[in-house]
């Protein structure tokens, strides 16, 4: 969601703030300001509605140049108050402090009379205000930045990641978190700060990721960091593996156009070294994962958005491969409810940030439970706090994903989610030799499969023209095809901002096919597997109320063709784990050129955010 970038380092540090912002864009924002100690040691600041090339044009207008060796920069994603100049960050107090801010202040009303009372101002409708309001009063009575920050960070309820700065104390930068990301990075130009290590990564591969509740103290030279009981410690340095390229479009019109295309390598190193000719190596799930699989009795699943839906995908595998019980819900419902945790659970949470508020706080909340369970983390990011916080863990190489709408995140997860399928089978004795040969054979055909339904595009284009009027789309799927017809239908309403609903196909009689008319197209998959008698008669109720129909379709499956329904011939001779896999493709194609007819904004579609690392 929101941004952080800021530094202090040998030269001008606004083209590297600027730049930050601009590798933070897909993030989700919707204004961006940045605030530099200029040579008069006094905090110039600029501020802009919409997107980073706003900021960057009004830098250039004004009178005198927005200069210095130390500086923070935001780009913000309105929670409280609307998307403007005055809400945007940073804040400042007095010409003495200023702030940028992720995360919520639940308390920000009862701390706002306080500071109202004592005389401060409010310009702005956020709850960052109190902020650096807390900070300035504190610094009254402080010795240090450091101190009045970690004086004012006690009376914060909610989730913060900050950065600070002062005229007071001109060669400083604290840093601090509770429950929002924040990064240091290394560099002999100097040391920063950043919500996203791909903010620093033109500038830096060397990077300190803070725990919960550290507040660094960082200078031109040196980095000292506290933990959440003020002692200083010392933070592992992680080099990065990430590179400039893999967060450039390389060409394409769109970033998540080329991550559609990403995919067939994406699963490749994802596969890499996780499998051998016919086996699933449980020992990529972590060094004790064969030892927790084999005593596990029951699975809970834990996700948002579409990791959930990749969650649906996997319970009808677990269930059906491995015999284990799953259950699956959503991360936000689960957290705030009393759940009845068994013993002997294996607690799963997919992300693919690994900081998805909703999901991290569940995570915690299940570990303090005295039952015998055990987590696992399927993720994207090795350093995320998912990762740090569960026993075991599962990395997805996608790579970054830029785009808003996750496509190479959500197929990398089914695959790590059919070899944790695969896997626990084997441990309970529940898959034989052959069946998981079968499905590895399966797995190494991926790649090919998906590039061949990737060369569907032209027509799948010329279908996106018919939706150019269309306001609403239904999508159907039985079975693990439910899970992706609820993919697709995301897909859809994300970017293109299309009203779009999936129901099972057999549920149609029961309320959905109310729905029906000839101004809402119905998207139907339809793999050749044991549901396709059934899923056939579902059509021809579709059809017989007069809805155009668009099938995607296993070539085996032989769907008879009808007035006003059109048949794309998938693929064929695919199983039950790679279904899902290869008839997720054409559903993102599908949206993507969608959006592009609709002509919105594919990478970064209003209001909404990559990485929903607040409530």
């Amino acid at each position: 969601m929101c941004g952080i970038v800021g530094g202090i380092c040998r030269n001008n540090i606004t083209p590297i703030l600027i730049n930050g912002l601009k590798r933070l864009e897909y993030r989700g924002y919707d204004s961006a300001g940045m605030v530099v100690l200029n040579q008069d040691n006094a905090l110039s600041r600029a501020r802009s509605v919409g997107k980073v090339v706003n900021l960057e044009n009004n830098i250039n207008t004004l009178p005198t140049a927005l200069n210095g060796h130390v500086g923070i920069a935001h780009t913000r994603w309105a929670t409280h108050g609307k998307p403007s100049a005055q809400n945007a960050h940073p804040h400042i107090c007095n010409n003495t402090v200023s702030v940028v801010h992720n995360g919520i202040i639940e308390n920000f009303l009862d701390l706002k009379r306080q500071q109202l009372s004592a005389g401060y101002n409010f310009t702005s409708d956020t709850d960052t205000e109190v902020i650096v309001h807390a900070i300035h009063q504190a610094l009254e009575t402080s010795n240090s930045l450091l101190e009045a920050t970690q004086t004012a960070i006690k009376t914060f309820k909610g989730a913060y990641g900050i950065g600070v700065i002062s005229p007071q104390y001109p060669g400083r930068i604290i840093a601090a978190r509770s429950d929002s990301p924040l990064v240091i990075g290394i560099s002999s130009k100097g040391n920063f700060i950043a919500s996203d290590q791909m903010a620093l990564l033109d500038i830096t591969k060397d990077f300190i990721f803070l725990n919960e509740g550290d507040i660094a103290d960082i200078s031109l030279n040196s980095v000292t960091i506290y933990d959440k009981n003020g002692k200083q410690v010392t933070r592992k340095i992680n080099t990065s593996q990430l590179e400039i390229g893999q967060i450039s479009k390389d060409g394409y019109a769109h970033y998540m156009l080329k991550e559609i295309f990403e995919q067939p390598q994406a699963i490749r190193d994802t596969l890499e070294a996780r499998i051998t000719k016919d086996t699933a190596l449980v020992s990529a799930f972590g060094d004790n994962a064969k030892a927790i699989f084999t005593s596990i009795k029951h699975i809970q699943i834990i996700a948002c958005g579409t990791s959930y839906n990749a969650g649906l995908v996997a319970k009808y595998w677990l269930e059906d491969i491995a015999k284990i019980p799953t259950h699956i819900e959503v991360a936000s419902e689960y957290r705030y409810r009393s759940p009845i945790i068994l013993d002997n659970t294996l607690f799963i949470t997919i992300s693919q940030s690994g900081e998805t508020a909703d999901t991290l706080e569940a995570l915690k909340a299940v570990k303090k439970c005295t039952k015998n369970i055990h987590s696992l983390a399927i993720c994207n990011t090795a350093e995320s706090s998912l990762t740090r916080e569960s026993e075991l863990t599962f990395l997805t190489y996608a790579g970054p994903e830029i785009g808003v709408a996750s496509t190479k995140a959500f197929t990398t997860q089914l695959v790590a989610l059919a070899l944790l399928s695969v896997t626990i089978g084997r441990c309970h004795n529940q898959l034989s030799k052959q069946q998981e040969a079968r499905i590895i054979e399966g797995l190494n055909r991926l790649p090919g499969l998906i590039k061949q339904t990737l060369a569907q595009e032209d027509q799948i284009i010329e279908l996106a023209k018919t939706f150019k009027h269309k306001f609403n789309a239904i999508f159907l799927g039985r079975g693990t095809m439910h899970a992706i017809a609820m993919e697709g239908a995301l897909k859809l309403k994300e970017i293109s901002y299309i009203h779009a609903e999936a129901f099972p196909a057999g549920e149609l009689k029961h309320g959905p096919i109310a729905l029906i008319d000839a101004d809402t197209p119905v998207i139907a998959v339809a793999p050749n597997d044991n549901l396709l008698e059934k899923l056939k008669s579902n059509l021809q109720e579709v059809k017989s109320r007069g809805s155009e129909m668009i099938v995607f379709e296993d070539e085996a499956a032989q769907v008879s063709p009808m007035e006003g329904m059109t048949i794309i011939p998938t693929t064929t001779d695919l199983g039950r784990i790679t279904a899902p896999i290869i008839f997720t493709i054409p559903l993102q194609l599908l949206s993507y050129h969608v959006a592009l007819i609709k002509g919105t904004d594919v990478d970064q579609p209003r209001n909404l955010a990559k990485s929903v690392t607040v409530e």
